[in-house]
């Protein structure tokens, strides 16, 4: 009996609360909005909206549960929303089945806080680790490389490798050169966890159906196992970092950064400061955010190429021509490999890891392309969609890398956010992508395994928020070219 009545009960609260939300928009010009309440249950959600717009056009509604959010389907819209009205549309809309959201980065709502956050994290990265970044990268994928090497010939899941290297990037650069093997397959798997268990259908509704969250969910209960795991961690590393931090501008990684960045602020005469709170959770976007999605675009790009033989070999021509085995990799004389960087950027365009972005919350009454935009109202970028948006592109879903070596085309698209919450990491993951694939490439050419199967192109259909790529093998012939077959020519400063 008790069931019934809690069940009617939630009801009879998520009418009023809808019935409520449409007095309010009653006299608004809002965007149109698309029949039926499921479609976020669409298998290749990116690609079902974005052909929602041949009878909405690019900025539509559609009903999430009890409410209706916004779409933006192009680079017009997109970049208004987000660049030229970024204030309007800074804001998260909150996180019911997350923890300490108002302290996380990603997730955590506009604010004076999260601004200072923001510098915080930007600075670490841009200032504290900007001379170690790039030896570290090279070391650790020449180390890579070498491990791949053993295994010359036989076939990979170059997934899971992938994902470890850029695991061990991350915790080199926020915990030191740790050559821990123990620490990095522990947070590896700890993250691995903490995706699959965010990604589950049974977390996934609960931002359909909010009222959920007060029934029994044995997902959301292992979601948050799997974060107090993740926090015991990061917590251990920060006690750690706490115990041996020198003073006096001295950092071996991030924290360390982070750390002093919280003695000078309490030097100063804010009123609100940030606190250790603030850094564990800059830790655990760094890990989230900064692993999987990069890993994933690797082996996009392994797969794209394994279809596409004949720009795997153009791409070694031109690493050839200049980029000796022994010569030193810069980022900086990355257009000396322009067809490289044009690869990078089509995989970028095509498979965007987070599709959707992260939703955006209106934090006061705006517009979009002419349409009233509520405060409050949730705006989610369709990434994926403005990338294959006919109008703009020629053959949209082709892999077509020589699109980016046109004269004025710009290689740029909106695939790891734009204004306000553009991806902080966007910096080191381009270098992740620049440096492993260059190496990668130099010392192997990537064949299918032996019974010639190639891997899919799509996406698995029902992702949550990550564009992820099934699984695959592929194998890795040395290509173990004599120095006088390589040019002489190399991207050295």
């Amino acid at each position: 009996m008790l069931l019934p009545s809690l069940l009617l009960l939630l009801l009879l609260l998520a009418g009023t609360r809808w019935l409520w939300g449409q007095w309010k928009l009653w006299n608004l010009h809002l965007p149109p909005l698309a029949p039926g309440f499921l479609h976020f249950l669409r298998p290749n959600l990116p690609v079902y909206l974005l052909g929602l717009t041949q009878k909405l056009g690019p900025v539509y509604r559609i009903r999430l549960g009890l409410q209706d959010v916004v779409v933006l389907n192009s680079n017009r819209t997109i970049e208004e929303a987000l660049i030229q009205k970024w204030v309007d549309f800074a804001g998260r809309p909150p996180i019911i089945h997350g923890k300490a959201m108002d302290l996380d980065l990603s997730l955590g709502d506009y604010s004076v806080m999260w601004k200072a956050q923001k510098k915080l994290s930007r600075s670490a990265l841009m200032l504290g680790m900007r001379e170690s970044m790039e030896p570290l990268i090279e070391q650790l994928t020449q180390e890579f490389c070498e491990r791949m090497r053993a295994q010359a010939g036989t076939p990979v899941t170059i997934c899971k490798e992938f994902s470890l290297l850029t695991c061990s990037v991350i915790c080199c650069l926020t915990f030191g050169d740790k050559q821990d093997s123990t620490l990095v397959h522990g947070i590896h798997n700890c993250v691995r966890d903490l995706l699959q268990a965010w990604n589950h259908w049974s977390i996934q509704i609960l931002d359909i159906f909010p009222l959920l969250r007060f029934l029994p969910n044995p997902g959301l209960w292992k979601l948050k196992q799997f974060q107090e795991i993740r926090d015991h961690i990061v917590k251990q590393q920060l006690r750690q970092h706490k115990d041996s931090l020198v003073a006096g501008g001295q950092w071996k990684d991030m924290i360390d950064y982070m750390l002093q960045g919280l003695e000078k602020q309490r030097d100063g005469k804010d009123t609100e400061q940030l606190h250790e709170g603030h850094v564990h959770m800059l830790v655990v976007d760094l890990f989230v955010g900064g692993t999987e999605t990069t890993a994933t675009t690797l082996s996009w790009a392994v797969a794209f190429l394994l279809h596409h033989p004949e720009i795997q070999k153009r791409l070694q021509e031109e690493l050839d021509l200049n980029l000796g085995p022994s010569s030193q990799l810069l980022y900086k004389n990355r257009m000396q490999l322009p067809l490289l960087m044009a690869t990078i950027a089509e995989v970028l365009r095509l498979r965007p890891v987070v599709p959707l972005a992260l939703p955006h919350r209106a934090t006061k009454t705006s517009s979009i392309s002419g349409y009233d935009i509520p405060k409050d109202m949730i705006v989610i970028p369709n990434i994926q969609g403005a990338n294959l948006d006919e109008t703009v592109w020629e053959l949209p879903s082709k892999f077509w890398p020589d699109r980016f070596l046109e004269p004025g085309r710009n290689p740029r698209t909106p695939s790891f956010g734009c204004g306000a919450r553009v991806c902080l990491g966007e910096p080191l993951a381009r270098l992740e992508l620049f440096v492993v694939l260059a190496r990668l490439l130099q010392a192997f050419t990537l064949l299918p395994p032996a019974d010639g199967t190639l891997p899919s192109l799509e996406p698995q259909p029902y992702a949550g928020i990550n564009l992820l790529i099934p699984p695959f093998q592929v194998r890795l012939q040395p290509r173990n070219l004599a120095p006088q077959d390589q040019g002489e020519k190399s991207l050295t400063g």
